[in-house]
């Protein structure tokens, strides 16, 4: 029973006192937490710190959520508060994957698996590099409308913008995020492919 009830009605069950229900809203967005947090770091030990304060956070405030947008949006705006309040802590500079570095981490994932699982992980990891080669905004909205699944509504919302104006920012964005996979990763896409 308890897997159909919405995030609007399990909010009100735990602000009501069935507290152990928000470990179903942790179940089902810690990906999405996660994903976001990733966005901001690239340090997985920060990230997963980063995320259980989220939830801690996101807890403590439950009381906050209006049920104005959806739940998901909500917790984004703790999610990026919380990250932006834990790099000033740590006197971090969000970072670039313009670096070998970061390049070579992302080749060193992908060992020990099938072919198959290989080539998944190289897509999504390929991927996930554009995006973070792309300026901050255009990364804040590829992730949100793909890895997010936030409507326009929803990512105008989140970032102040009017739904046509974030209509053609994505667009835009899409394609500056080909751009660079064309440019990074042409080898590699090739390669996937078979080509």
């Amino acid at each position: 029973m308890h897997n159909e009830l919405t995030d609007t009605e399990i909010i009100r069950r735990i602000l009501q006192g069935e507290q152990s229900l928000f470990a179903q809203l942790v179940q089902k967005y810690q990906q999405y937490v996660f994903t976001l947090v990733m966005r901001f770091t690239d340090n997985r030990e920060d990230a997963e710190e980063i995320s259980q304060d989220v939830f801690v956070k996101a807890y403590r405030s439950l009381a906050d959520f209006r049920g104005e947008s959806k739940f998901s949006t909500w917790l984004y705006t703790v999610v990026r508060t919380s990250c932006i309040t834990f790099l000033r802590k740590k006197k971090l500079t969000i970072t670039s994957m313009d670096n070998e570095r970061t390049f070579s981490q992302l080749e060193n994932r992908e060992s020990g698996f099938s072919a198959n699982t290989i080539e998944q992980k190289s897509k999504y990891a390929m991927v996930t590099a554009a995006i973070q080669l792309l300026s901050p905004d255009d990364g804040q909205l590829i992730t949100l409308f793909y890895k997010g699944e936030q409507s326009l509504e929803e990512i105008g919302r989140i970032m102040g913008l009017d739904p046509n104006t974030v209509k053609v920012k994505l667009h835009r964005a899409r394609h500056r995020l080909k751009e660079k996979m064309e440019k990074h990763f042409s080898h590699e896409v090739q390669d996937i492919q078979g080509g």
